[in-house]
Formats: structure tokens, C-alpha cells, sequence
């Protein structure tokens, strides 16, 4: 669970996204303009090679089983050992053809935490693998020394520290390979429910090592974080009509549905939203657990950051599967955050300060749904640098969401939560044009970086994501006044947020791996540019000056 913000400077408690989570996925080598088609950049008429193409379920389902039937095979072809096994995870396919297939590991039937990996194949020829972890997987012995017990009395003490009241685990131990830091070592995986200490709810793994009961890691499974809007005017709504009443789903994305929590905490999904007349609030924020504004910001922002997702890099949803996921809103008393909960596959948004302040902006929408993108795609560990990769990623897609919407009542800007005003004094939550401005956020990389709250540590790859934009400099973008410095006060000229959104999404979609860090995000996002625009093009250039821009080389 993800939320939008840390309300804490808590760095021992890593927040982050299950490794080992993901759905078996597909896409197809079907070729027929039904089942295959290429979303197209701005400003382009016809599509770059290195582009995803826009699958039919169908097409991606014949891929995922063809790449399900040689996986033992594949295993063999790029050099694992006898006891490791494959376990398809996501397939992509670009526009000249070349696969990029993400599998999870396991090891003699132990499922490898930090063993994720994508093999890049073209013509049915395999051209390069990127690993999370290039250790050799080997383990002397499978057999544990510490009891289940005090691996789960270690998870319950972390979890206590987060604020949780639990007694027991929501889940007992379980035997993993914990390889995503270190010498590959037999491991124990604990997940402890409840509550953090800011209401949020807790989904924390701790991993604990089995042979010595050291606390090797542990992350959180939660990422904080006509309808009459609050924060985005009078916008068209999608709902569904059965007899007499409209409930608020979207039955042209994948049935999004929104739902009321009616200030409750509960794990459930709340009610769904319902109305006679098919007009969805009043524009005004409301404390009353009835009101309809909330839900319409939030169905609005899943709506938003489904054509965007779709229209931009031809991905049908956050799994990429068609299905829509679900919102909630007015969820528990004055809760002052939002979060991503991949568990539930679903977004669920607080009403803020005195529950007149909901925290259901566009920007914040698509961060939080782009959290679930992460989850289903390289699955960047929520602690440390990745963790800020991951934050960050959120960031630039929901500032890619916002500037999509071309809303007049919520213009496009670098700026990441600026109408929910939770500072208030109006100021936003973060700057990506120079992320220090917020007090705590890094503009360049250090030594000492991954030990910022995931929140703070994004600040790197967001003025890096910027600069690739928009360069250095003093700017007016939007009526938003920007001034970009660099690490070492070289000049960067940018080249658009459209090419630096292609970029960054097939990085993080083929290129990137649970345990990316901010070197190998540079590696990355060369990789994505070299294959998009090639390896001599102005883009490639501008992404290496932006890393080094940002004191990453």
C-alpha cells in the first residue's frame, strides 16, 4: 500500500510494493490490425518502433501461453540452474516485433524474492536479459534453524513500531529465497495487518532471515499515495443505467466503479454510488458521508488515467488486461492521505482535514493508479532508491494525466498535489522542476539518498524527468513560474514531456526490475531511448545530460 505522502520522517519502515506480487499475464503474436495496434506519441503520425502495441486480449493471451510453453526451455537458454524455474509474469511487444517477457523465479519450488527478471527477444531470438539481481541463485541447505514462531514475533514488533495493533499475522511465515540485497539467503516472509499510526492501512512484509532470525528487510504491501467536481469543474461522467437508478460505473473502462466507505476503515468496498437523475455533486466539498463530489473527482480520475494510459503508450488498464479497477472514497475520519492497495486492486482516497478537503485532485488520481502500473510491471521495491523510483514514477505519470486532461479547471504543471492544499497554507506537496523547495525532497543524487523517505528520495528522478522535459533554466509553463538548477550548473535543453513520458514508461515497463536503483534507472531509460529514437539521436544525449544534470552517472 502506497500513500501520497509521508505524514512521518519514518525511514526504518520501508513501504513498498510485494516482490514477488503479479498476475500472469499475456499479449499474442497475433498480427491482424484487430488484435494489435500502436498507440501514437503527440505530434506523430505514425508509430515509433520501439512502441508498445496496444494488444488484443486475445493476442496477449497467445503470447503469455507461447512464452508459459518454452519457459523451461528459456530457463536453460540464459543460464539458470537446475532447481530454478520460471514463472511468467508480463509480456510486451513492440511495433518491430521485439518481446520483452517479465518472469519471477523460484527455487527448488521457493519462490525467489528479488529474482525477477525480463528476456528481450526478437524474431524468436533472445538479445539480452535484465536481472534484478545478477547473484547466482544457490542456497547450501532449505531446511530453516528458526521457528516460525519468532520470525513472526519479529513482523509483529515491526509492525507494532508502524502503529499496528495486531496480535497475530495476518499471514504465518512462509519459506522464501530472499535475493533481492546480498548473498542469496532461505528466508521467512511475514505479512502483519491493521492500522499504521496515520489510519492508513498496514500490509507489512518483513523478511526474516532463517538461519540466523536477522531482519533482513522489510516493506509495505500499501502505496500511499456529469460529475459536479470539486477540484476539476463540471466534467462528463460514464455511469450505467439498470431500471430506474444510475450507479457510478464505467462500463466503457474496464467497469470502474466507485464506492462510499462512509468514513469507515473496513477492508470491504464500501456501497456503490447510485442516482436518479445521472448528475454526480454540486462542486462543493461537504463533510456528510452521502456526498457525491468526492466520488465524482475520483471516477473522473480513473477515467482520466485510463485514456491516458491508453491513448499514450497503448496499455488497456493498470494490469493491461482490459479490467478497470475500483475507487473508494470518504474512507475513515479526517484521513488526510490516499493510497494504492494492489491486494484489492483499488484506489481509496481521504476526505482530509475536518472531511471537507478530499484528497481526489488528478494528479493525485493518477499517481496513485500508476502505483498499481509499477506493481504490475517492474515492481521497484518500495525502500531505498527503488522505492524512490517507484514514488517518483507516480509522480511523473500523474503530472502526465494532468497535462493530458487538458482541463481548464486544473491546468497541467510540475507541481504534485497543489489543489489539495494539505500544507495549507497552498503550497504543493512536491516540485519537480526542484524538489528541495518542499523542505525535505533531494535535487541530486547522493551516497546517502536511499535513506530518505521514499517520498523525499523520488526528488532525483523527478528533477531528472523534468530537466528531460523542459531543460534548466527559468520558464513560464501553464502561469506556473519554474526555475530548474543542475548539479553542476551545465545548461540542459529539453526535449518535451511527451518524448521524456515515452522514455520513462518503456523503461519502467522492459527495462527496469524490483531492485533498480537510480544507476541503473539511467542505464534504463538510455536502453528505452535508444530503442525508441536510437542510440545517436538528440533524445539518448538529452537522457545522459539529464542524469548527469542530476549528479547520476
Amino acid at each position: 500500500m502506497t500513500p501520497l505522502y509521508a505524514r512521518h520522517k519514518r525511514t526504518s519502515l520501508a513501504i513498498a510494493t510485494a516482490v514477488a506480487a503479479g498476475a500472469l499475464l499475456a499479449t499474442g503474436l497475433t498480427t491482424g490490425a484487430a488484435a494489435q495496434t500502436a498507440a501514437l506519441p503527440t505530434g506523430k503520425t505514425t508509430p515509433l518502433a520501439g512502441s508498445p502495441l496496444l494488444l488484443s486480449a486475445s493476442a496477449r493471451t497467445a503470447l503469455i501461453q507461447k512464452a508459459d510453453a518454452s519457459k523451461v526451455e528459456t530457463a536453460q537458454r540464459i543460464g539458470l540452474g537446475a532447481k530454478e524455474k520460471l514463472v511468467v509474469r508480463d509480456v510486451v511487444k513492440d511495433v518491430d516485433g521485439t518481446v520483452h517477457t517479465r518472469y519471477e523465479r523460484t527455487y527448488n519450488g521457493l519462490p525467489v524474492l528479488g529474482g525477477d527478471l525480463v528476456v528481450h527477444e526478437k524474431a524468436g531470438k533472445s538479445e539480452s536479459v535484465t536481472k534484478a539481481t545478477r547473484t547466482a541463485i544457490k542456497v547450501a541447505s532449505l531446511k530453516p534453524l528458526v521457528t516460525t514462531a519468532k520470525a513472526e514475533k519479529q513482523a509483529l514488533t515491526a509492525a507494532k513500531d508502524a502503529g499496528s495493533a495486531k496480535t497475530a499475522a495476518d499471514q504465518a511465515p512462509r519459506k522464501v529465497i530472499w535475493a533481492a540485497t546480498g548473498k542469496p539467503t532461505l528466508a521467512y516472509e511475514t505479512v502483519v495487518g491493521g492500522l499504521q499510526d496515520d489510519g492508513t492501512p498496514n500490509e507489512l512484509h518483513v523478511i526474516t532471515d532463517a538461519a540466523t532470525g536477522k531482519k533482513l528487510y522489510e516493506y509495505q504491501g500499501i502505496e500511499t499515495g456529469t460529475g459536479k467536481t470539486l477540484y476539476s469543474g463540471t466534467v462528463t461522467l460514464n455511469s450505467t443505467l439498470s431500471g430506474s437508478t444510475y450507479s457510478l460505473t464505467d462500463g466503457t473502462r474496464g467497469s470502474h466503479k466507485t464506492y462510499n466507505k462512509s468514513h469507515t476503515t473496513s477492508s470491504s468496498a464500501g456501497t456503490l454510488f447510485t442516482d436518479a437523475d445521472d448528475v454526480w455533486g454540486t462542486g462543493a466539498a461537504s463533510s456528510s458521508t452521502t456526498d457525491q463530489t468526492a466520488a465524482a473527482d475520483a471516477a473522473y480520475g480513473a477515467q482520466v488515467t485510463w485514456d491516458f494510459y491508453k491513448n499514450t503508450f497503448g496499455r488497456s488498464g493498470i494490469k493491461n488486461n482490459g479490467v478497470g479497477a475500483y475507487s473508494r472514497v470518504h474512507y475513515g475520519n479526517a484521513y488526510v492521505n490516499a493510497f494504492w492497495d494492489d491486494s484489492c486492486f483499488c484506489m481509496t482516497y481521504g476526505d482530509g482535514t475536518s472531511n471537507t478537503h478530499p484528497l481526489t485532485s488528478l494528479d493525485v488520481a493518477g499517481h496513485e493508479m500508476s502505483h498499481g502500473v509499477t506493481a504490475n510491471t517492474a515492481g521497484l521495491n518500495y525502500s531505498g532508491e527503488s522505492g524512490g523510483l517507484n514514488e517518483a514514477t507516480s509522480d511523473i505519470f500523474g503530472t502526465g494525466v494532468e497535462f493530458y486532461a487538458a482541463n481548464s479547471s486544473d491546468v497541467g504543471d510540475y507541481l504534485i498535489g497543489e489543489k489539495i492544499n494539505i500544507n495549507g497554507d497552498g503550497t504543493p506537496l512536491r516540485y519537480m522542476d526542484k524538489p528541495s523547495k518542499d523542505g525535505g525532497s533531494a535535487d541530486y543524487w547522493s551516497s546517502s539518498v536511499g535513506s530518505k523517505d521514499v517520498h523525499y528520495s523520488s526528488g532525483v528522478a523527478n528533477h531528472f524527468f523534468y530537466l528531460l522535459s523542459e531543460g534548466s533554466g527559468s520558464k513560464t509553463i501553464n502561469g506556473v513560474s519554474y526555475s530548474s538548477p543542475t548539479y553542476s550548473g551545465t545548461t540542459v535543453t529539453g526535449i518535451g514531456r511527451a518524448k521524456a513520458l515515452q522514455i520513462w514508461y518503456k523503461a519502467l515497463t522492459t527495462y527496469m526490475t524490483s531492485s533498480t536503483n537510480y544507476k541503473a534507472a539511467r542505464t534504463a531509460t538510455l536502453s528505452a531511448a535508444s530503442a525508441l529514437y536510437g542510440s545517436s539521436s538528440t533524445e539518448y544525449a538529452t537522457v545522459a545530460a539529464a542524469w548527469t544534470a542530476v549528479n547520476v552517472s
